[in-house]
């Protein structure tokens, strides 16, 4: 079987890195590698849908990206425990006819051992900005990855605070 590290149990470490990982993946906008962090029967609720297998996963983000154009994300952890992982995050995009949003949200993921996502669980809310609004342009600069924590990083009871951030 395959295995996608870092694995579970996570640690503080370990988990910034899986959600770095996820956020450097979605940036690419390419569907069959993003597809490839779930399992082959990982089931998700992305708002009001509900998806089985890494066919429908992929399925969903072709029709995902090809709607949200010039899409920029950035994700950020919340707490782990175990085997799994929550995150909130924000993303930009345009849509066909010029119009930028902002697209609030938390994610809750659980894995399996093998470090695969086995299923995901999204709430997700849209704001419409102005192009002059945007403020994620592109992957996260290397000083800013998640990976990466600075010695203000703490956690208090598995949530993560860092401060300035």
């Amino acid at each position: 079987m395959t295995t996608r590290p870092p694995l579970p149990p996570f640690t503080l470490d370990t988990a910034l890195a899986k959600v770095q990982a996820a956020e450097d993946a979605w940036n690419t906008r390419d569907p069959e590698r993003v597809a490839l962090a779930y399992t082959e029967d990982s089931t998700w609720r992305n708002r009001d849908q509900f998806l089985t297998g890494r066919a429908a996963i992929v399925e969903f983000l072709t029709a995902k990206w090809h709607r949200e154009l010039d899409y920029a994300l950035r994700k950020e952890l919340w707490t782990f425990h175990g085997d799994r992982i929550a995150v909130r995050f924000q993303y930009e995009s345009h849509d066909a006819s010029g119009q930028w949003w902002r697209s609030y949200g938390n994610e809750l993921w659980q894995f399996t051992g093998e470090g695969l996502m086995s299923r995901r669980e999204a709430s997700i809310n849209d704001v419409r900005i102005d192009r002059a609004e945007r403020r994620i342009f592109g992957p996260r600069p290397a000083d800013r990855r998640s990976d990466a924590p600075s010695p203000d990083v703490r956690t208090i009871g598995g949530l993560v605070d860092r401060p300035g951030r």
